[in-house]
C-alpha cells in the first residue's frame, strides 16, 4: 500500500512537566560606548523584562519546557497526546497506540482506556489523552506514537512519530557495612544530589529482608530527627544515614542460617525537586559482608557495664559449635596474677558434648583489682576428642570504679564492649 504524502490527521505530543526558573539576562552599556542604546532596546523587548525596571534583575520567571529534555530515574514520565482532524470531512476508525521503548524493553502505555474501539472524528474534533509511566531504567528512551485511521476511499492508513529523551541518575548512593562484634550490622548510606538543581529528601528508609529487623539511628532519643525538618540537598551535596540491622531470633540462634542470611534489604528514597516534581528510587538488594567463623564462636550475652573494685564480677557467656563435628569441651579462664592484669581468680570446668550448630551457656566470675577500664582475656576451650585448644583474648571490657561510687552522683557513659568473634585454635 502506498502511503499518502500528507495525512488527514495531525498528531501533537507534549511532555507534561513543571516549568523551570529563569532569570533575565541584564547587559548594559554607557551612552558613549560603541553599542550606545542597542542593549537597552534589546532588554526592553525581552519578555522577562519588568516595565520601568529593565536593568534590574527583579526576580525569576517560569519558563515552560521547550523540548522533551531529560528525565530523572524514578520520576513519572507524563505526556499529552492529541490527534486532531484538520480536514473538512469526517475521518473514521481512528485509534492511537503509544509505546515506550528503552535499550532493554518495550512497554505499551495505556491510552484512551475509556474507548471501547476506534472512533470517528468530525472536522475540527480532537482525540486526546494523558499517559503516565514511572521510568525505571537509565539510558535512551523513545516514545513511539502510532495513529491508524481509514481514508474516505476505504483504505486503512497509519503513521508514526518518535520522540527521544534521556533518563539520567538523580542520586548517587554509596553504602558501607560494618559488622559489629555482636550479630548486629551497621549500614552507612551516603546520598549525593547529582541533579542540576536542589532537591528535598522526603523519605529515606531501609526496608529489611525477612531475616532481619531494622533500627534507624537517624533520630535523637527525644524522637527528633538529626537533620532539619526538611533535608534539602544542593547540587553535588550529600548527607549520611545510619541504620542498625539485627537478625531475627530464629536466624541468630542458627549459625548456618546466619551465615546464609547475607541479603539485608533495600533503600527506599523519595525526593522532590525545587518545584515539587516527585521521584522515587529503590536500590537493589543490599548484601552484608559474609561472616566467617572458626570451629567455635564465643559470645558475651550478659554483663554489667560498671563494677566496684574488690567485688566479684559475674557475667555470662555462650559458646557455639560452628564446625561440622561434635566437640566435648573443657573451659578454663586463666586469671593468675601477672603484671598489668586488672582482675584475679581462676576457673576451670567441663562444658560437655556440643553437637554441630548447638550452643552452651555458662557463668564466669572474676574479681577486679584495678580502677579504670579493664579487659577480660585468656579464656581457653579444649576439645577433649582432638586435644585442640581454642583461645580467646580481649572478649570483654568493663569499667571498674571505687567502693564509694554512686551512680546518681557520678555520671558516665557505659564503658562496656561485647566481643563476638571466632576463636582461633592452637595445637
Amino acid at each position: 500500500m502506498v502511503e499518502p504524502t500528507e495525512h488527514l490527521l495531525a498528531l501533537k505530543v507534549m511532555r507534561l512537566t513543571r516549568p523551570t526558573l529563569m532569570s533575565p539576562q541584564i547587559l548594559t552599556a554607557e551612552p558613549k560606548d560603541v553599542p550606545q542604546h542597542s542593549f537597552e532596546k534589546i532588554i526592553r523587548s525581552d519578555a522577562t523584562a519588568v516595565a520601568g525596571c529593565e536593568t534590574i534583575s527583579a526576580g525569576q520567571f517560569m519558563l515552560l519546557p521547550q523540548s522533551f529534555g531529560n528525565i530523572y530515574l524514578g520520576e513519572t514520565f507524563s505526556s499529552y497526546v492529541c490527534v486532531h482532524n484538520c480536514r473538512a470531512h469526517p475521518v473514521s476508525n481512528v485509534s492511537v497506540k503509544a509505546d515506550l521503548q528503552s535499550n532493554n524493553s518495550r512497554v505499551s502505555l495505556p491510552i484512551h482506556a475509556d474507548k471501547t474501539g476506534p472512533v470517528t472524528l468530525n472536522p475540527e474534533e480532537t482525540l486526546d489523552d494523558v499517559i503516565h509511566h514511572e521510568v525505571k531504567e537509565i539510558g535512551t528512551h523513545i516514545l513511539v506514537c502510532e495513529v491508524s485511521y481509514m481514508t474516505p476511499a476505504g483504505l486503512e492508513t497509519s503513521f508514526r512519530k518518535f520522540f527521544k529523551f534521556q533518563v539520567v541518575k538523580p542520586l548517587d548512593v554509596k553504602t558501607k557495612f560494618y559488622n559489629a562484634e555482636s550479630d548486629d550490622v551497621y549500614l552507612e548510606a551516603q546520598i549525593q544530589n547529582i541533579t542540576v538543581g536542589p532537591i528535598c529528601l522526603e523519605k529515606v528508609e531501609l526496608e529489611s529482608s525477612e531475616q532481619y529487623t531494622v533500627l534507624s539511628l537517624n533520630h535523637l532519643p527525644s524522637g527528633e530527627s538529626v537533620f532539619s525538618s526538611k533535608t534539602m540537598l544542593q547540587p553535588q551535596n550529600s548527607c549520611q544515614f545510619l541504620y542498625c540491622i539485627r537478625p531475627i531470633p530464629e536466624v541468630a540462634r542458627d549459625p548456618n542460617a546466619l551465615k546464609a542470611a547475607n541479603n539485608i534489604g533495600k533503600l527506599d528514597i523519595v525526593w522532590r525537586s525545587n518545584l515539587g516534581e516527585r521521584g522515587r528510587l529503590q536500590t537493589s538488594q543490599l548484601q552484608r559482608i559474609a561472616l566467617e567463623y572458626d570451629d567455635l564462636r564465643l559470645t558475651v550475652i550478659e554483663a554489667n557495664s560498671t563494677v566496684r573494685i574488690g567485688e566479684g564480677f559475674n557475667f555470662r557467656c555462650r559458646v557455639t559449635n560452628t564446625s561440622e563435628r561434635s566437640m566435648d569441651l573443657l573451659m578454663s579462664l586463666n586469671t593468675k596474677a601477672k603484671p598489668g592484669c586488672g582482675y584475679t581468680g581462676q576457673t576451670e570446668f567441663a562444658l560437655g558434648p556440643i553437637e554441630p550448630g548447638q550452643m552452651r551457656e555458662f557463668p564466669l566470675t572474676v574479681c577486679p583489682v584495678r580502677l579504670g577500664l579493664i579487659t577480660i582475656s585468656d579464656l581457653q576451650l579444649t576439645d577433649v576428642f582432638t586435644k585442640r585448644k581454642y583461645e580467646s583474648d580481649n572478649f570483654l571490657q568493663v569499667f571498674v570504679v571505687d567502693e564509694d561510687y554512686r551512680e546518681d552522683e557520678f555520671h558516665m557513659d557505659k564503658y562496656v564492649r561485647y566481643s563476638n568473634t571466632s576463636i582461633p585454635q592452637t595445637v
